[in-house]
């Protein structure tokens, strides 16, 4: 289990995260990852990679009480959207 992952600022907008989750996404048939809300870039990024949002929480759950999204990205659910997009 991955618990945390975090790119120094240096190492951000250079397609690292990307490589990163590619690795994981071509090792395994699904994946599940929590973000903060707030954290935009983030999100975006596994949002193009083809994660979908499953739910938000208000962070009571977490360490840091901070409002967090969690996501899912699927083998089958990437088939799917690669399918629709070729008709």
């Amino acid at each position: 289990m991955l618990r945390q992952l975090e790119l120094a600022e240096m190492a951000q907008g250079r397609g690292v995260g990307s490589a990163l989750l590619k690795v994981a996404q071509n090792a395994f048939d699904r994946l599940q990852l929590w973000t903060f809300q707030r954290n935009r870039p983030a999100r975006r990024l596994y949002e193009a990679r083809g994660f979908a949002l499953v739910r938000e929480t208000d962070g009571a759950a977490n360490e840091e009480r901070e409002p967090d999204a969690l996501y899912l990205w699927t083998r089958l659910q990437a088939a799917d959207v690669i399918s629709s997009l070729q008709k």
